[in-house]
C-alpha cells in the first residue's frame, strides 16, 4: 500500500506540467501508474530506488519533453524505443546500472538540449549519430566503459557548451577538429581515458572555455603555447600524462588568482601539471609545489 501511495504521489508531481487530461485517450502503464500519452510532457522519477529494466513502453509517450530516470537502479540496455521520443529536450539516465551500447537511435532526438548517460556501465563506441544533435548544450557520457576515439561528428556539434567524456576507456588522439568547438563556454573533460599523442595546437581556439581537463591519459610532447589563448579558463588540469619539454612562459597569461579562479600560486584545485616529464626552468608565475613530482630524468 505504501508503495502504491508513493507511485501516486510521483504521478501527481510529474504531471504538474502536463495539459489537463479529459480522462479519455490512450495511456501507458509504467511502474504501476497509467500515464496518458497525449498529456504527459514530463516524467521525473529521479532517485526513487527503482529497479529492473527500463520498459520499452517508455517509447509510447511520444509527447514527452523531459525524461529523468537518473539515480535509480535500472539495469539492462537502453531500449531502442527511446528513439521515438523525438520531442525530448532533456534526457537523463545517469547513475544507474545500464549496460550495452548507446543506441544509435538517440541521434533521432534532434530537439535534445541536455543528454546525461553518465555513471552507468555502457560499452562500445560513441555513436557518430550523436553528431545529429545540433541543439545539444550538454553531453555527459562520463564514468562508463566506452571505447574507441571521439567521432569527428561530435566535434561538429554547433550548440555544445559542455562535453564530458571522462573516466571511460577512450583512446586515440585529439583530432584537429577540436577547433570546431571554439564556441564552447563550459567544460571539456577527457580525463581518465587512454588518449595519446600530442595536445594539438588547435586547443588554443577554444577561447571561451572555462574548464579543460586532460588529466590521467597518455599525452606526450610539449604543452602547446597556443593554450595561452584560452583566457577564460578557470580550471586547467594536465597532470598524470607524459608531457615533456618546458612549460611555455606565456601560460602565465592565464593566471587569474585575483578572481579566485585559475591560480598558479595556489595548490592543485584549479591548475595541476604534476606527474609528467616537464623540465625546468618553470614559469615565473608557478608556486614551488608545481615543480614537484616531475620525472626530469630526460631533461638536459
Amino acid at each position: 500500500m505504501k508503495k502504491q501511495n508513493l507511485l501516486l504521489i510521483v504521478f501527481s508531481i510529474t504531471c504538474m506540467s502536463c495539459e489537463e487530461d479529459n480522462g479519455s485517450g490512450a495511456s501507458v502503464n509504467l511502474w504501476g501508474v497509467n500515464y496518458p500519452v497525449e498529456s504527459t510532457l514530463k516524467l521525473e522519477l529521479y532517485n526513487l530506488n527503482i529497479t529492473g529494466a527500463i520498459p520499452e513502453e517508455i517509447g509510447d509517450l511520444t509527447n514527452l519533453r523531459h525524461l529523468d530516470l537518473g539515480k535509480n537502479q535500472f539495469s539492462g540496455i537502453i531500449p531502442p524505443e527511446i528513439g521515438n521520443l523525438t520531442d525530448l529536450s532533456f534526457l537523463s539516465l545517469k547513475d544507474n546500472q545500464l549496460t550495452g551500447e548507446i543506441p544509435i537511435v538517440v541521434g533521432n532526438l534532434q530537439k535534445l538540449n541536455y543528454l546525461y548517460l553518465n555513471g552507468n556501465e555502457l560499452s562500445g563506441k560513441i555513436p557518430s549519430d550523436l553528431g545529429n544533435l545540433n541543439k545539444l548544450y550538454e553531453l555527459d557520457l562520463s564514468y562508463n566503459k566506452l571505447i574507441g576515439s571521439i567521432p569527428s561528428e561530435v566535434l561538429n556539434l554547433e550548440s555544445i557548451t559542455d562535453l564530458i567524456l571522462g573516466s571511460n576507456e577512450l583512446n586515440g588522439t585529439i583530432p584537429y577538429q577540436i577547433r570546431y568547438l571554439s564556441h564552447m563556454t563550459g567544460k571539456l573533460d577527457l580525463s581518465h581515458n587512454q588518449f595519446n599523442g600530442t595536445i594539438p595546437f588547435q586547443i588554443g581556439d577554444l577561447v571561451y572555455l572555462r574548464h579543460l581537463d586532460l588529466s590521467a591519459n597518455q599525452f606526450s610532447g610539449a604543452i602547446p603555447p597556443e593554450i595561452e589563448n584560452c583566457i577564460q579558463l578557470n580550471n586547467l588540469l594536465l597532470n598524470d600524462n607524459q608531457l615533456t619539454g618546458q612549460v611555455p612562459q606565456s601560460i602565465c597569461n592565464l593566471n587569474h588568482s585575483e578572481n579566485g579562479d585559475l591560480c598558479f600560486e595556489c595548490f592543485w584545485d584549479s591548475f595541476d601539471i604534476r606527474r609528467n616529464k616537464l623540465c625546468p626552468p618553470y614559469p615565473s608565475c608557478f608556486g614551488i609545489f608545481h615543480h614537484e613530482e616531475q620525472d626530469s630524468s630526460g631533461c638536459l
